[in-house]
């Protein structure tokens, strides 16, 4: 399939579910979808796409907590971001994992660090953080406020 038809037939068959689409250049475009279709639409870039998982990254915006799922379709050198916008007070999206095990780490990165709850996911267990981290405090939130006053957390820059 050519770019042109690969996005055609996403947006005609999940119509309901694509808010936006951000055609940025011939090899990248951003699409932004209902949180409720990550599961259709991720299985089917991935599976019946062939489209290959990179990363999924998540911001908190102060406005939402988004998150950008990256798949690359090789073949046609193209670069699909999904783009869904959580609720900041709530933010709560189905696991991907029953859609492929690449999924399982980078959710639960997100979880730990974003606070996001992935539904259906096997074992939102820690990933990075210590086992002493409160349990509500998530660091890449933009209100995080320090919790331990004895702790140094200038990565060295002075």
């Amino acid at each position: 399939m050519k770019r042109k038809q690969v996005l055609q037939d996403l947006t005609t068959r999940f119509k309901q579910d694509i808010l936006d689409v951000f055609d940025k250049t011939k090899n990248r475009v951003y699409i932004e979808i209902r949180p409720e279709a990550i599961i259709p639409i991720s299985g089917y870039i991935f599976k019946d796409l062939g489209a290959r998982f990179n990363i999924a990254s998540g911001v908190d915006t102060r406005e939402c907590i988004e998150i950008l799922y990256h798949f690359t379709i090789e073949e046609i050198n193209l670069l699909i971001s999904l783009r869904v916008k959580l609720d900041r007070a709530k933010p709560v999206i189905e696991s991907l994992t029953p859609v492929g095990e690449a999924f399982n780490w980078i959710e639960r990165e997100m979880h730990e660090l974003l606070g996001i709850r992935f539904k259906g996911h096997p074992e939102l267990k820690r990933l990075l953080l210590p086992d002493n981290w409160p349990k509500g405090v998530y660091p890449l939130r933009a209100d995080y406020k320090e919790w331990d006053k004895t702790a140094i957390r200038d990565r060295g820059v002075k």
